[in-house]
């Protein structure tokens, strides 16, 4: 495994309970954390590859630092993974950049970090909540400052002016998995019913592409972030494979190639665990659906297990110039 800089784990008695501060991301939930831990990240963190980022579960995670309604989005970022993005690559007053911002995840957690940050959204009804959770961030003491721009992420270099250009420290993000993905689920007379699990209904959203079409699209968008970046600068994709007719999506090897072929240089492929530690055992937090998949699947003999992480691909950009677009010459 590659390495990466990892925060110092501590014994934590109940994972689940937001008031305790003593999980591995405590320093990202807890503010008056945040400037000791910060200076004392040069010092030299532990370098780890694997990210302890469930301690607490998602709900946990969110409760009281996210408005109610951020629950209703398909596909919510943990907050600790984000978290753990921003302080091991950035410095308190960089500028981070989610483009697809969703309910705006990376930036709460980054002005949490006394990070500035911006993000763009595709649909206006995820990005009037990351505005609500960004102004929430603000009434909690964030001491960066945040903003989210309406636009198709896929077409940055028309969208954000020319004076961002080299000034982002550090992209979050996580592309799509398709029209319907986690969702919550409600019990009903007829058994368990799945809702809130789509986005919207524009087609031109990047969700509803085939796989050749999310890479296409999720290339533009790379290309676009690589423009941002500063030489050097960073970019952080959560992604994971996910079964299509029975047949395993691998997602993640994907992205690397967008990255690539956006310019990018791959450095680091690590884990952020999606289940925590309890013990030296992962304790697994998969969702209904997840569970009633696999055990189906057991069922019919195939030896499907659990999602217990994401995968974690870092790219940089060059200090070199970046390759123009295909069908450009220089």
């Amino acid at each position: 495994m590659t390495p990466v800089a990892s925060r110092r784990t501590r014994t934590v008695p109940d994972p689940d309970d937001p008031r305790d501060e003593t999980t591995v991301t405590s320093a990202a939930f807890a503010d008056r954390d945040g400037p000791a831990r910060a200076a004392a990240a040069p010092q030299g963190p532990q370098r780890l590859s694997v990210w302890v980022t469930a301690q607490q579960a998602g709900p946990s995670q969110r409760r009281g630092r996210y408005v109610r309604e951020s629950v209703r989005h398909p596909a919510r970022m943990l907050p600790a993974i984000a978290a753990h993005a921003i302080a091991s690559y950035t410095a308190p007053s960089e500028l981070v950049f989610d483009p697809m911002a969703g309910i705006g995840t990376t930036l709460v957690e980054a002005v949490h970090l006394g990070r500035d940050a911006l993000g763009v959204e595709y649909e206006s009804r995820w990005a009037d909540l990351a505005d609500a959770n960004l102004a929430r961030a603000q009434l909690q003491g964030a001491t960066g400052h945040g903003a989210v721009i309406r636009g198709d992420a896929t077409m940055l270099s028309g969208l954000l002016p020319t004076v961002l250009h080299g000034r982002v420290a550090l992209v979050v993000t996580s592309p799509p998995y398709g029209p319907t993905v986690h969702g919550l689920v409600r019990p009903g007379a007829d058994g368990v019913a799945k809702y809130d699990n789509r986005y919207g209904e524009d087609k031109n959203n990047l969700a509803y592409r085939d796989l050749p079409g999310l890479v296409d699209g999720f290339t533009d968008i790379l290309r676009g972030c690589a423009t941002l970046l500063k030489p050097g600068g960073v970019v952080v994709v959560t992604a994971r494979p996910w079964r299509k007719h029975g047949d395993l999506v691998d997602l993640p090897s994907a992205v690397i190639a967008a990255g690539t072929a956006a310019g990018l240089q791959p450095i680091e492929r690590c884990i952020a665990l999606l289940s925590a530690v309890r013990d030296g055992r992962l304790v697994a937090r998969p969702s209904f659906f997840q569970l009633q998949q696999v055990r189906k699947a057991r069922a019919l003999g195939v030896p499907m297990h659990l999602i217990a992480h994401e995968d974690v691909l870092v790219l940089a950009r060059p200090a070199g110039p970046l390759p123009p677009p295909p069908g450009e010459r220089r």
